[in-house]
């Protein structure tokens, strides 16, 4: 009802007031809203325009903390000084706004090739930078990943990630990376979303990629694809990949025993 009300004296009322009115209407919500995070979205049946003017005079004032752009945060007081944002809540935010994907050792553990919760994030991004406030500031960016990343999901785009590294944050021996691998690349469609960005991906990535193709059976005309697209005289490092079937047929380096 009371934005009913409020749609009504925006059909009525002059410019300048319905600004003021709305600003007004961000400031009420806010303040009844607590702690918590506020964007754009929030105030989707207000102009979007006097909404942002609304929130950035509010953040000049000290009433919210802008975190990036369009994220603000209503902080309270407590005994140690201006509450924080969830790690958690911010994280799950930047997902939603930002393509980024875990990476190195974030990216083993999500695959289940390590139980290790390393004490700083990890992180991809096609983008050439992630705001520090949302994703951390301990956190490592990897950035301008392919865009063709974005068509993945967490877990695919981690995978990539994992072959770009030859498998070198796996805890396991290099016999059961393989066969974790294989198992998660043999997913139904999993491999075939794999090799369609897989022209964006450097040519030791294409080789692994060629190998899991080969052993798990994909079409020839995949393979042959992607076989086109090496150097024939190039030798790759495998890492702990090397234990493919097919790795020497896809230009593997010979792991020297150690």
């Amino acid at each position: 009802m009371r934005r009913s009300v409020d749609n009504a004296f925006m059909t009525i009322a002059s410019p300048a007031n319905r600004r003021r009115h709305i600003a007004s209407t961000v400031r009420r919500r806010i303040e009844r809203g607590g702690e918590r995070l506020w964007r754009y979205e929030d105030f989707a049946d207000l102009p979007c325009t006097a909404v942002a003017q609304a929130l950035s005079r509010l953040a000049r004032c000290g009433q919210l903390d802008r975190l990036s752009k369009g994220v603000f945060y209503r902080a309270r007081q407590t005994a140690f000084g201006k509450s924080q944002p969830s790690p958690a809540a911010v994280r799950q935010l930047a997902a939603d706004q930002e393509s980024f994907f875990p990476s190195g050792t974030v990216a083993a553990n999500l695959l289940g090739f390590t139980t290790q919760n390393p004490p700083r994030g990890e992180l991809a991004t096609s983008k050439s930078s992630l705001p520090r406030k949302l994703v951390g500031a301990d956190t490592i960016i990897h950035t301008r990943r392919p865009e063709a990343w974005s068509r993945l999901n967490q877990a695919e785009a981690a995978l990539l990630d994992f072959l770009r590294r030859s498998g070198r944050e796996s805890e396991l021996s290099p016999e059961a990376t393989v066969r974790r691998l294989l198992k998660l690349v043999s997913e139904p469609g999993r491999l075939e979303r794999l090799l369609e960005v897989a022209d964006t991906e450097p040519p030791r990535v294409r080789a692994m990629l060629g190998a899991l193709g080969e052993q798990l059976g994909v079409d020839q005309r995949w393979l042959k694809r992607m076989r086109a697209s090496l150097n024939p005289l190039s030798r790759y490092d495998f890492g702990q990949l090397t234990g493919l079937s097919c790795s020497r047929a896809w230009q593997a380096k010979e792991r020297r025993p150690k």
